[in-house]
């Protein structure tokens, strides 16, 4: 796989996470419909494609996170990373919980907008904003970035851990089982743990085999690896296995690599390539939406499965005009705004 594939590759993979996201956050059923039968059959479905399907979001995100970190790397450059993502993670981290927080602060206020907020007044004090700022209060889909942070934090022990293939394969087994005997770390989640330090492991020891290019063999692969996690999400639902729901949301965004042709991915349009932005911003847009479309449209099933289904594609848009007129106008607060990309 050449460079600009590979490069291209991570792209659409985060794209198309990010479409994934924005449905794990757009269930109207109960919004729309109410209590009820229909309701209920609505939820059934939505449930597939926000609760099953678009689980392997942030796994995938972690891992590409991850493989990227750790490609090239060795203890050196370790300053070097640490100094990029404090542009592109931790600075957009604190401006975007900063921003959410005066958003919320202000439309709690707003006769028009308090009721689509429905948190009351929201109180203003140096201890609220800290909450917001370190601990996603008002943003909590940044539960993802606060992981990641630590993760990152963390990376020269990671590092140390699987910088031998013997020695990281007994480390990432030792984490399976924790994962499996449901321990508990501070802060961090042992999922997360888990889908970073793989990612990592392959990153240093399996890099030829992650990025060779694209043919029958790898085809079969990947199927066979988004099969077992089918079987890893049945066992889950089944008998509450954790490292069996863990293991898929693990081996299904390996096995969708696999399976995509780098060869045939076009160029990324400059839409997709708004994900940081999309991501901070989604939940917001699929809150107002949602609401709003409650409030004027018809209470019919058909229109909820249209306001979910739709949903990414009104995402995607708002996000594309934002960043075409931000580009233009506030080119460096853009930057900002989208993480550095």
């Amino acid at each position: 796989m050449k460079e600009h594939e590979f490069r291209n590759k991570i792209y659409w993979f985060t794209f198309f996470f990010s479409v994934l996201v924005v449905w794990a956050h757009s269930f109207n059923a109960e919004l729309f419909l109410g209590q009820g039968s229909v309701a209920e059959s609505v939820e059934h479905v939505e449930n597939f494609f926000g609760d099953t399907l678009a689980q392997i979001a942030v796994p995938g995100f972690f891992m590409i996170s991850s493989y990227l970190f750790f490609r090239n790397f060795d203890i050196s450059r370790l300053r070097g990373k640490w100094d990029s993502r404090i542009d592109s993670i931790l600075i957009p981290y604190i401006l975007w919980n900063a921003i959410y927080y005066a958003g919320y602060l202000l439309a709690s206020r707003l006769p028009g907008l308090s009721q689509v907020v429905g948190k009351g007044v929201i109180p203003w004090s140096l201890q609220e904003l800290t909450r917001a700022i370190l601990h996603y209060k008002y943003n909590y889909v940044f539960w993802y970035l606060y992981q990641l942070i630590l993760l990152i934090v963390l990376a020269p022990v990671i590092y140390m851990l699987i910088r031998k293939k013997v020695t990281g394969f007994l480390y990432l087994g030792f984490v399976a089982m924790a994962v499996h005997s449901r321990w508990q770390l501070p802060q961090l989640n042992m999922d997360a743990l888990f889908y970073y330090s793989t990612a990592a492991y392959l990153a240093l020891h399996a890099r030829t085999w992650v990025e060779t290019g694209a043919g029958r063999g790898r085809m079969l692969t990947g199927l066979a690896m988004i099969a077992t996690a089918c079987v890893c999400q049945y066992l889950y639902v089944s008998q509450a296995a954790v490292l069996a729901i863990v293991l898929g949301r693990f081996l299904a965004p390996a096995g969708l690599w696999l399976i995509a042709d780098e060869r045939k991915l076009p160029e990324p349009k400059s839409w997709m390539t708004n994900n940081f932005f999309l991501y901070a911003t989604h939940f917001a847009f699929v809150r107002l939406i949602n609401k709003t479309g409650a409030l004027v449209l018809p209470a019919l099933p058909v229109v909820a499965f249209i306001m979910f289904f739709m949903m990414p594609v009104y995402t995607v848009i708002i996000s594309h005009i934002i960043g075409t007129f931000m580009r233009k106008s506030a080119p460096n607060t853009w930057k900002l705004l989208n993480g550095s990309r």
